[in-house]
């Protein structure tokens, strides 16, 4: 399973969302998933991926949470959680989309 995080580098959460995914693999047991980044550098290459906003989950090459429109621009991207919008989706979110890809 590769993991890819979509992001700008005025983006304060992409960072935040690289841990989370890690902690949540190890939630899960999944040692063997890879964490890469992509940072996205101008506004013709977020046009050209599955880019949200930032930062993107990628799963195998798909959004972990579908459902977002695609954005062209350098846009922060918000998860809905249990206590209200956040720049990153939970530990436990990601636990769960984890697990539906094993």
């Amino acid at each position: 399973m590769k993991v890819e995080i979509l992001y700008f580098d005025g983006c304060p959460n992409w960072q935040d969302a690289a841990d989370r995914v890690q902690a949540a693999a190890d939630t899960v047991g999944l040692s063997d998933v890879t964490i890469g980044y992509r940072r996205i550098e101008t506004e013709e290459e977020a046009a050209a991926l599955p880019f949200a906003g930032s930062p993107t989950i990628l799963i195998d090459g798909t959004d972990a949470f579908a459902g977002a429109p695609a954005v062209t621009e350098f846009a922060c991207r918000v998860y809905p959680t249990g206590t209200g919008l956040a720049g990153s989706p939970t530990v436990e979110q990601l636990a769960q989309v984890l697990r539906s890809r094993i």
